[in-house]
């Protein structure tokens, strides 16, 4: 078993469609947080987070830390919402990347892709 695993709620999602991701942890070790990033694969378009732990996110990101202490479930359950900023209008790949962070270095990563729909999928 994985000590990081990242899952969303949606294999496809169109622009600015909410997608929710779920990072569960059974490190055993010590850790400080889990850093999410993301990418649109052949674009310089950005992923936005919108919420973490169920609260908005006010300022506008595309690089998310969640301390442990902020995770649920005792420090093992990361939860997230992003959404897409393209200017293309979508047909793009986008790789969602989880990380254990400890004292500034990564224990361990996982890595999920998502497929960003020319438009909202019925």
């Amino acid at each position: 078993m994985k000590d990081i695993e990242l899952s969303l709620s949606s294999e496809e999602f169109g622009q600015g469609e909410v997608v929710r991701g779920t990072a569960r942890v059974s490190y055993g070790g010590r850790f400080d947080g889990v850093v999410v990033n993301t990418q649109i694969l052949d674009s310089n378009d950005l992923v936005v987070y919108r919420s973490c732990g169920g609260r908005e996110i006010e300022k506008r990101t595309s690089r998310l830390f969640i301390p442990r202490d902020s995770m649920s479930d005792g420090g093992t359950v990361a939860e997230f919402s992003a959404s897409a900023e393209s200017a293309d209008g979508g047909g793009r790949e986008v790789k969602f990347r989880a990380s254990i962070i400890e004292q500034h270095k990564e224990v361990e990563s996982d890595v999920v892709f998502a497929r960003l729909a020319a438009s909202a999928p019925s």
